[in-house]
């Protein structure tokens, strides 16, 4: 898949580290709140990424074939807010997902990857309630956890709220770590001593 971080725009010293660390923590078809663009020219498959793109776009025409013969297939609408979100059609994922669940509960990788399209829509607090929900339907999820954290960090500018909900990902698993192999708790552990230093200096 041709991915992106989205970044907040940051003097501080932790932007570096969270890069590398948010690389690879998937949930669903990727990662829930970002996604890596690597700047390679070749897709996952081997395919290029018109050829990706193609394909994408071709099953994407399938699928709302699909969906307007069989408007309860509430897989086919899954799979078509996938290749939505895959492809950036933001609010088409929304209503593919939303549709979706017309039909059926979903779960918790479902409902935060509905929460990070609400995200990518410049709309962060409707990105926190499906977090909450995904929590809710999943009190052990992790993802859900890990974006909101992001979330209130980088769009909302609540750094404690982040911390809190890192730290409530960590009281699940402290040793969990990203698919890249990084620590959660040494990324929190930087997060935390980078607002402490903020704190400081502005007494």
């Amino acid at each position: 898949m041709a991915n992106k971080i989205e970044q907040k725009q940051s003097s501080t010293p932790i932007l570096g580290y969270l890069i590398v660390f948010i690389i690879g923590f998937v949930c669903g078809i990727g990662f829930a709140a970002y996604k890596l663009d690597s700047g390679s020219t070749s897709a996952p498959d081997g395919h290029t990424t018109e050829q990706h793109a193609a394909e994408n776009a071709s099953a994407i025409e399938n699928l709302e074939a699909e969906v307007t013969g069989n408007p309860e297939n509430f897989k086919a609408w899954v799979q078509l807010g996938h290749l939505y979100y895959d492809s950036d059609q933001f609010d088409k994922a929304i209503s593919a997902y939303t549709t979706s669940l017309k039909y059926h509960s979903g779960d918790a990788n479902l409902l935060t990857d509905l929460g990070t399209m609400y995200r990518r829509t410049q709309q962060p607090e409707k990105a926190l309630e499906w977090y909450k929900k995904a929590k809710a339907m999943d009190p052990g999820h992790l993802p859900s956890r890990l974006n909101e954290g992001i979330v209130k960090y980088y769009d909302l500018a609540d750094t404690e709220g982040a911390i809190a909900s890192w730290e409530e990902l960590l009281r699940i698993d402290p040793e969990a770590r990203s698919q890249n192999g990084e620590k959660i708790r040494d990324f929190v552990d930087h997060i935390k001593a980078d607002f402490a230093k903020q704190q400081a200096d502005q007494q």
